[in-house]
């Protein structure tokens, strides 16, 4: 792809703070030329790590948070109509799902890639958006045990 047009191309990079955010950082290789738009929760460090981005700040806490939920989901509805991404990439956590709904209704494709520290078991967000992600990939062949037919990338930290 030419570097032309990997400026007309607008990734929507959706993550939880922290060590969601830090995988999603570690792609720069493949996002630092693109237009991008940034999701995730308006913590100090996230603040600090996208400072100069096109950051949007989601609605946290996530987990077993209903409220917030809903909340994300108008976020995802407002930022998807008018970001309108060529793709969205995610490596969790619950601030992914209603990105990745709304990205299906509105036929983007989704990229969600599980993160690299859970071996044992397949998260919640990645058991939720597999069925409707259009590239599901791992970072530890190991993981194909819960999600076979994943696309293993290797670690990205």
């Amino acid at each position: 792809m030419s570097g032309d047009q990997a400026h007309r191309e607008h990734a929507l990079l959706v993550a939880s703070s922290g060590g969601h955010l830090a995988q999603l950082l570690a792609l720069r290789p493949w996002w630092h030329e693109r237009e991008r738009t940034w999701v995730t929760f308006g913590t100090e460090d996230a603040r600090s790590q996208l400072d100069g981005e096109n950051a949007v700040w989601a609605y946290h806490p996530t987990t077993r948070n209903v409220r917030n939920l809903v909340r994300n989901f108008a976020l995802a509805v407002r930022v998807m109509r008018r970001e309108r991404p060529h793709v969205v990439v995610s490596t969790g956590a619950a601030v992914a799902f209603p990105f990745f709904l709304v990205a299906k209704v509105m036929r983007v494709p989704t990229v969600y890639i599980e993160v690299y520290d859970r071996l044992d078991s397949p998260t919640l967000t990645g058991r939720l958006c597999r069925p409707i992600t259009d590239l599901f990939c791992v970072q530890w062949e190991e993981q194909t045990r819960f999600y076979p037919r994943a696309q293993v990338i290797g670690s990205l930290l």
